[in-house]
């Protein structure tokens, strides 16, 4: 399938009704209440491949200057009707994350959940995703655990699985201002058989003064 094959599926994913359910990933939910420190507010925040903005909606209803990217119009549709029911502001691009990049140092917050691309095609997405990071902020993945292979989970095909550490690992090895705060396998508390186990990596940019 090319890549045009594969944004028109994901137009009519979207098209076909609210897949994403009506609250954000439950992992990144927990996750990024402990972001801040005393005395710290929300500044900006991204979300790459925001799909219809279930994620990108609830992280400006927490206090966040949130911009949402997806290569889906349809989805971004759904994502403004989203915000505009829950009274938040976002900022939507349409952009395709192959040959775009965020700008570089202007996110205190850059957020990937689910977004599952054949191993060749993920790390340039999530190292132009790690560069995008400012200094003192965060880059947060969530997506499927390699764990769950072979226990009947939905999901993406096994070769898209990963764990933290595979995708922390390359960033670290060509950005040293990057560090490690969480690489976690999650576990989904749901019935037997449909319950996710999420990968979930934290990286923080070091300040200025830590290097």
């Amino acid at each position: 399938m090319t890549v045009d094959e594969r944004r028109l599926s994901w137009d009519e994913r979207h098209r076909a009704g609210d897949f994403e359910g009506p609250g954000p990933n439950p992992t990144l939910a927990a996750a990024l209440p402990g972001l801040l420190g005393p005395g710290e507010a929300p500044g900006r925040a991204l979300e790459l491949a925001c799909g219809s903005g279930t994620n990108a909606v609830w992280i400006a209803s927490q206090g966040w200057r949130t911009t949402a990217v997806d290569w889906s119009p349809v989805g971004l549709a759904n994502g403004r009707a989203r915000a505009r029911a829950e009274r938040v502001v976002v900022k939507w691009l349409e952009r395709d994350l192959f040959d775009w990049s965020p700008p570089e140092r202007s996110f205190d917050l850059v957020v990937i959940v689910y977004l599952h691309l054949p191993p060749p095609e993920r790390q340039p997405v999530y190292r132009h995703a790690a560069a995008a990071v400012a200094p003192g902020g965060r880059l947060v993945i969530v997506g499927h655990h390699r764990a769950q292979e072979g226990l009947g989970i939905p999901g993406p095909s096994p070769d898209r699985l990963f764990t933290a550490e595979e995708i922390a690992l390359p960033l670290m090895g060509t950005d040293e201002e990057l560090e490690v705060e969480r690489a976690d396998a999650v576990s989904q508390a749901k019935p037997p058989g449909h319950g996710s186990i999420d990968a979930l990596l934290v990286l923080r940019r070091k300040k200025a003064d830590q290097e």
